[in-house]
């Protein structure tokens, strides 16, 4: 699912690295709640997902998956979606994820790669990461860049993430709506079973790991640097210090395309929990 919303802003068109403005975070806030252009292909257990499917010859198709979270604050949601630390305890998909540097007070780069389902190449990415606290709700949100000091690895698929995030809603004093949106281009000429198994059976699995991530949160916080949380805190960050200038946009078009069409799902004890996003 990304590194806490690692991926893409609302600002698919745009041509130069720039950190979201209130417009950006506006129109992905309009995205996750529209209704129409999309069709639902999975809901059970209060956890719905749509897809948008793509124009023919444009970008990837969208997924946007809702879950209500019954016994979780929205800043406690908020605060785990942040927490690279508490991240690799409760996702399976991670391999890794680590913070690079920071833009702003609420702007930063960073580094997620993550197991896909088998026999595909795991995939990774570099991202610009935002955020944005509005009382009760919360946006992260995200698009892909380029650092000359990460460029693609030999044993990864770097992929693009056009648009990803979260929108967090409070509904009470211990409740919330997390819509998770996502466009990415994995990079590869995908077979029709990963596209199919990824909106229908990954992504809420996804989230429904997360939702137990949230409700173990506050006790393991507690033994873990309670009082450090930079997306709050800015002060407390501890990142470098980087200029927009150093950074350039990530196109998928420049990158090498992995033809996996032809791959059959591994037969083995496939892991439902390897994500693609």
């Amino acid at each position: 699912m990304g590194r806490a919303g690692r991926g893409g802003g609302a600002m698919s068109c745009r041509d130069s690295v720039q950190v979201p403005d209130d417009s950006d975070f506006g129109a992905f806030r309009a995205q996750c709640e529209a209704e129409r252009g999309w069709s639902l292909s999975y809901s059970k257990g209060g956890v719905a997902v749509w897809v948008q499917p793509p124009e023919p010859h444009a970008a990837p198709h969208k997924i946007k998956c809702r879950m209500e979270c019954g016994e979780v604050a929205a800043e406690t949601l908020y605060d785990v979606l942040h927490d690279t630390q508490y991240r690799a305890r409760w996702d399976p998909n991670v391999i890794q994820t680590f913070d690079i540097a920071r833009l702003t007070a609420n702007a930063d780069i960073g580094y997620y790669s993550w197991r896909c389902p088998k026999p595909l190449k795991n995939r990774d990415v570099i991202t610009l990461r935002s955020w944005l606290p509005m009382g009760s709700d919360y946006i992260i949100m995200n698009y892909s860049v380029k650092h000359p000091k990460y460029p693609p690895r030999k044993d990864m698929v770097r992929a693009v993430s056009i648009q990803t995030g979260y929108l967090i809603q409070g509904t009470g004093a211990n409740s919330c709506t997390i819509t998770y949106l996502a466009q990415v281009d994995p990079k590869g000429s995908l077979p029709k079973w990963v596209v199919n198994k990824s909106s229908q059976l990954l992504a809420p699995k996804a989230m429904k790991k997360l939702y137990k991530a949230c409700l173990k949160y506050p006790e393991w916080k507690q033994r873990h640097q309670p009082h450090f949380k930079p997306w709050l805190y800015p002060e407390q960050c501890q990142l470098p210090p980087m200029a927009l200038s150093e950074l350039s946009l990530q196109h998928a078009e420049s990158l090498e395309n992995i033809d996996e069409s032809g791959l059959d799902e591994a037969r083995e004890e496939a892991s439902d929990e390897d994500s693609l996003n």
